[in-house]
C-alpha cells in the first residue's frame, strides 16, 4: 500500500508531497532504475479472463467520508465551513450535469456552495466580474469556472483573473507552471489527474519507471496528467490527434489514460496485455432505453478492453466520482491555508 499523507487529524490521503518525489536525473547512477529488466505490473491476461475493475465510486465515497469529519471539526473549533463557488456560462447539458455532481458533493461534506450562472451570450467583463465578487469573498475558499466556455470567450483571460489561493482546479498558470518544475509544490493539482494518480496508488499500481501514455493532451486532462505522470517517475508519452499510429504508441503502455473525449477511441487491440487503463472519457451517446435518453460510455471500448488489460475504470463511476472527490479535497485544504486550521 503506497504511505498515506497525514493532512490532519481524521483525514488521510495517499498522494505524497510532490517536492518528496523529486529525484535528479542521474544516469551514470541507474542501481535505482532498472526497470528495463523488471516484471511487468501485472500477468498477461487471456481472452476467457477478465480485468480488475478500479471503483472510482467507493475510493470517493471514502474520501469524502474523512472530508465530511474534517469539516465537523472545523465547524466545532473555529464555526466556520469551507466555501466553494462555482461560475456556470451557457446551458451546456454536461457542464450543468457536472455542477449538479459537484452541488450534491458539497452539501454532502457540509460546504457552504454558492453559484454564478450566466447566459451563453455573457461577456468576458460579466464573467470577470463574478469572478471577481468570488476572489474578495471571504467566506469563499475555493472557485472553479466550469469549463469549457462559449468560444466567444478567452478561457485565459479568465483564468488569469482567479485568485490563485482559490483556484481549486487547479489551472491557473503558476499551479500549472509549479507542476512542472522539479522543486515547486503548486497550490492546486487539477483534480481529474491527481484523482487518476489516486487510484493507481489506491490500486498499489507502480508507477515509476513505468511506461505511461496519456491520449489527448488538453490543459484539463492531457498535459496536467503528462506532468503528474514524470513527476512520479513514469516515462510518458502524449498521442494526440495529429500522432502518426497512435495505436502502436499505445500499445507500449503499462498505464494508460484516455482523455480524447472521442467515444469507444481505444480499442482492445490498442492495448498491451495487463495494462492499467484509465478511461477519463464522459461521453453521453443517445439511448432512447436509458432514463434520460442516453447513456455514458467512455474514451475506451469497454467490453474489449476488459479481456487484455489487468485493471480498468469503468464508465461512468470510476475517474468521473473521484475529481469531485479530489475538488472537495482541494478546496478544504484551501479552507485550512485561508483559516490557519490544522
Amino acid at each position: 500500500m503506497g504511505r498515506c499523507n497525514k493532512l490532519s487529524r481524521g483525514l488521510s490521503y495517499r498522494s505524497p508531497p510532490l517536492v518528496s518525489l523529486d529525484l535528479p536525473d542521474d544516469w551514470s547512477s541507474n542501481s535505482n532504475f532498472t526497470h528495463s529488466h523488471s516484471p511487468p505490473i501485472h500477468k498477461c491476461k487471456g481472452n476467457n479472463e477478465s480485468a480488475r475493475i478500479i471503483d472510482g465510486r467507493s475510493a470517493a465515497e471514502e474520501i469524502k467520508s474523512s472530508i465530511a469529519i474534517e469539516v465537523s471539526r472545523m465547524k466545532e473549533s473555529i464555526g466556520k465551513v469551507p466555501g466553494l463557488a462555482v461560475i456556470l456560462v451557457g446551458q451546456r447539458r454536461d457542464s450543468h450535469a457536472y455542477v449538479r455532481n459537484k452541488t450534491m458533493a458539497c452539501h454532502e461534506v457540509g460546504f457552504r456552495f454558492s453559484i454564478a450562472e450566466l447566459p451563453e451570450s455573457c461577456t468576458e467583463e460579466e464573467v470577470c466580474d463574478a469572478l471577481s465578487n468570488y476572489n474578495k469573498d471571504a467566506s469563499i475558499h475555493g472557485i472553479l469556472v466550469q469549463l469549457p466556455l462559449p468560444q466567444h470567450i478567452d478561457e485565459g483571460k479568465i483564468l488569469n483573473v482567479l485568485s490563485l489561493e482559490k483556484d481549486v482546479d487547479g489551472f491557473h498558470p503558476l499551479n500549472i507552471g509549479n507542476l512542472a518544475i522539479q522543486g515547486r509544490e503548486p497550490l492546486f493539482i487539477p483534480c481529474t489527474p491527481k484523482g487518476c494518480i489516486e487510484l493507481l496508488l489506491r490500486s498499489d499500481v507502480e508507477i515509476a519507471g513505468k511506461r505511461a501514455v496519456v491520449i489527448g493532451r488538453s490543459n484539463i486532462v492531457g498535459l496536467p496528467s503528462f506532468l503528474l505522470l514524470q513527476r512520479h517517475h513514469a516515462t510518458v508519452s502524449i498521442v494526440h490527434a495529429f500522432s502518426e499510429n497512435p495505436e502502436i504508441i499505445a500499445r507500449e503502455a503499462d498505464i494508460l489514460v484516455a482523455a480524447a473525449g472521442v467515444p469507444n477511441l481505444v480499442r482492445g487491440s490498442w492495448l498491451k496485455p495487463g495494462a492499467v487503463v484509465l478511461d477519463v472519457g464522459i461521453n453521453p451517446i443517445e439511448d432512447p432505453e436509458s432514463e434520460h435518453g442516453y447513456r455514458l460510455i467512455g474514451d475506451v471500448c469497454f467490453e474489449e478492453a476488459i479481456k487484455t488489460a489487468s485493471a480498468i475504470t469503468p464508465v461512468p463511476g470510476g475517474v468521473g466520482p473521484m475529481t469531485v472527490a479530489m475538488l472537495l479535497l482541494n478546496t478544504l485544504e484551501a479552507a485550512k491555508r485561508a483559516l490557519g486550521f490544522t
